[in-house]
């Protein structure tokens, strides 16, 4: 492990024998011109002209010094909301920042969708920021895993031979857990990410050492292995290039990950909705005022020589010049009309509910009907051969973990065995255990497919997706919308649910209307092994990011199999399968829950009660013509789900029915679903608490008394 401390002024002084006079002084007007920025937007959001304001002060040298040494448009940037002096260095100009700002629908981070400071640029590779702090940093890991796998891939296009990938946070995020997972897998896999730690001393109100055990994280973090980690005093813009140009170097060479810790000041308050002055006596901050790098460099500057007071004063005049011209641009942008409010939830190039992936009706079937588990394996097998892309990965996935092993063992591939073999055919770069971490399966996971991988990864349990819900909901969905399509990651994230395994309270969950109610998710939810591979490869083949639900009751029923259908079976989302027609009810389920609808009806036709079963197959989108189409046909319906009654996915399309149904309904749309409660273990005890046959039954019975 490399690691350094923080030096003195006389250590940095080959900074200024490879800086010219003229890079210094570049530097210093990058400097200037961020906080002539940031006092902009503060004079706008109190004339009311903006909405919100967070700034960049304190941290322009070490930012300024970060951009100087990385590359914009080869290297990747993951930034956090103090960044803006790098965003400048890197291209992004005053105006594109105002735009932001103003929420112009010229905005290149987000198209007036994001809060100022959130940074985005396409072309210079600055992946889109979002809000929740420290999700960057498992992104970040992914996307420069995507520079590892892609060398070992021998794929060149999208990728530089020495790229790295820069990850900036306050010195409050690296509480957060996420940053330790990113630590250690960027450690274990030796990746080129350099973390730069941008520590003011004070996440909003909390100083450093509340936040952190002996108040210094770079001293925390130093038994990681492989890691470059050097301090820094981050107002010294000399002493931050040497110290971010041997941190960049480390990565470059491949020799593994680094972290800069860059000790700066925030001459400011948090944000403009906070007050520093409520918990920062005036000694501190006129301590802060003596290290401001924007009224310092520019006196060392001078007494160098690299710069006169003249050339300083027409400086200053010029920045002013410039912020004043891109605030009247800004201004006067319009913002985006409300006819765009749904573009980028999903891909506007690629739709999974059109024909294209619909070639149910021309199924190519060879041998004999084998289970969901066969076929979901069978259907990940084609879609690796086809695409050198895709990428399989989560806790126990692979056949083994010590590839010398391979062959000598029958191999795991996954708790369920959905998994099994592909290692041994695609090999550990394809194929490969994570962390016991579902953020980081995730979050990895979104940063790869950022770079342009495909990532189908396994969360072994939906009962423990619960640690990886930032990166889906607040991430996942939202890069595409966010970043007004200029950044999409779409992965598949398989997971199984489900009771009936007596399984009990935490294996048998299923809150589908959880993720449902995520915008920008695909939720598929398949009952039989045709429809689970038709699915997951539409599932792979789409562009946007799907939850795949697996129900572990159904993965070896003997009810649901079929024949291997063939590599370009597609069943569409949004399209459901009317499984049995009838006259008198409609039934709308998914899932486990859908054999049992089906033995009830045919339990009851006897009884001269004619049941209509329609599996929904995907959740979102889910069917409504075809729903709909039933219920102004048989004029009574039934909602079989085995989630919760309460506030389960069925409320949903209950509520829907009633909504664009009730002029044909002769009855109250009904719901059949678990007990509001918890899954038991003991048998008799899950039999109460989930939908039986029975439970169908009865509700046939009452419904056509109406």
């Amino acid at each position: 492990m490399a690691t350094r401390t923080l030096p003195d002024r006389k250590s940095a002084a080959g900074s200024a024998a490879k800086l010219s006079s003229e890079q210094l002084v570049a530097a210093y007007r990058t400097m200037l011109l961020s906080r002539r920025i940031d006092d902009k937007e503060v004079q706008l959001k109190r004339q009311n002209k903006i909405f919100f304001q967070i700034s960049g002060a304190g941290h322009e040298a070490i930012l300024t010094a970060a951009g100087m040494i990385l590359k914009p448009a080869y290297d990747w940037f993951y930034t956090y909301y103090r960044d803006r002096a790098l965003c400048l260095e890197l291209g992004v100009t005053p105006a594109e920042m105002l735009y932001e700002a103003v929420g112009a629908a010229v905005d290149p981070a987000s198209g007036g969708r994001q809060m100022p400071s959130h940074w985005g640029h396409k072309a210079y590779n600055i992946v889109s920021a979002s809000s929740p702090t420290g999700t960057q940093f498992l992104q970040s890991v992914g996307s420069a895993e995507a520079s590892l796998r892609a060398q070992l891939l021998g794929i060149s296009e999208g990728f530089q031979k020495d790229e790295v990938v820069l990850v900036t946070t306050g010195e409050g995020t690296t509480s957060e857990g996420e940053f330790w997972e990113s630590l250690n897998t960027a450690s274990n896999l030796k990746l080129p990410v350099v973390y730069l730690v941008e520590d003011n001393g004070y996440a909003i109100s909390v100083p450093v050492e509340v936040n952190t055990a002996g108040g210094s994280v770079s001293r925390l973090v130093r038994s990681f292995p492989n890691f470059f980690i050097e301090e820094v005093d981050g107002c010294d813009l000399l002493a931050s290039y040497d110290t971010m140009a041997r941190a960049v170097d480390y990565a470059r060479q491949r020799k593994g990950p680094a972290l800069v810790h860059a000790k700066v000041i925030r001459p400011y308050s948090h944000s403009l909705s906070d007050d520093e002055t409520m918990y920062r006596p005036p000694s501190e901050r006129e301590a802060d005022a003596a290290r401001d790098p924007v009224t310092q460099f520019p006196k060392w500057l001078v007494s160098e020589g690299h710069s006169t007071e003249a050339e300083i004063k027409r400086i200053q005049e010029e920045v002013d010049e410039i912020v004043l011209a891109a605030t009247d641009d800004a201004l006067a942008q319009p913002q985006p009309g409300p006819e765009t409010i749904y573009y980028g939830v999903y891909s506007p190039d690629v739709d999974p509910t059109s024909e294209q992936f619909d070639t149910e009706d021309d199924p190519q079937f060879s041998g004999e009907p084998t289970t969901m588990v066969d076929l979901l394996n069978a259907c990940m097998k084609d879609e690796m051969r086809r695409d050198q892309k895709i990428l399989v990965f989560g806790q126990d996935v692979a056949d083994v973990s010590r590839e010398e092993h391979l062959g000598k063992v029958k191999g795991k591939g996954g708790v369920f065995k959905v998994t099994w073999g592909l290692q041994k055919e695609f090999g550990g770069t394809r194929v490969y255990n994570s962390p016991l971490a579902e953020a980081n399966i995730v979050g990895r996971a979104i940063g790869l497919a950022v770079r342009g991988f495909k990532p189908v990864v396994e969360v072994q349990f939906f009962d423990y997706i619960w640690p990886a819900y930032m990166q889906l909901r607040d991430e996942l969905a939202t890069m595409r919308w966010r970043s007004n399509n200029a950044f999409s990651a779409p992965v598949v994230v398989r997971t199984t649910y489900g009771g009936y395994i007596r399984g009990a309270i935490y294996h048998s969950q299923t809150g589908a209307s959880i993720f449902t109610h995520c915008p920008g998710l695909r939720v598929v939810c398949p009952a039989t092994a045709l429809d689970a591979n038709g699915l997951l490869r539409t599932a792979i083949r789409c562009d946007d990011p799907v939850l795949f639900l697996e129900h572990k009751h159904l993965y070896r029923q003997t009810y649901n199999k079929s024949a291997y259908p063939g590599p370009n079976f597609m069943i569409p989302f949004g399209k459901a399968r009317v499984v049995r027609e009838g006259t008198d009810v409609t039934v709308v389920t998914y899932g486990a829950t859908l054999q049992r609808a089906l033995t009830a009806a045919s339990a009851v036709a006897d009884a001269g009660i004619s049941v209509e079963v329609i599996d929904l197959r995907t959740l979102s989108p889910w069917d409504r013509e075809t729903v709909f189409e039933s219920v102004k046909k048989n004029s009574r319906v039934i909602v079989g789900y085995e989630d919760s009654l309460s506030w389960g996915y069925g409320a949903e399309i209950a509520a829907a029915i009633a909504d664009e149904c009730f002029a044909w309904l002769d009855a109250p749309v009904k719901r059949v679903a678990s007990a509001d409660t918890f899954v038991g273990y003991a048998p008799q005890l899950e039999d109460a608490i989930l939908p039986q046959v029975e439970d169908f039954k009865r509700a046939y019975e009452e419904i056509v008394k109406f």
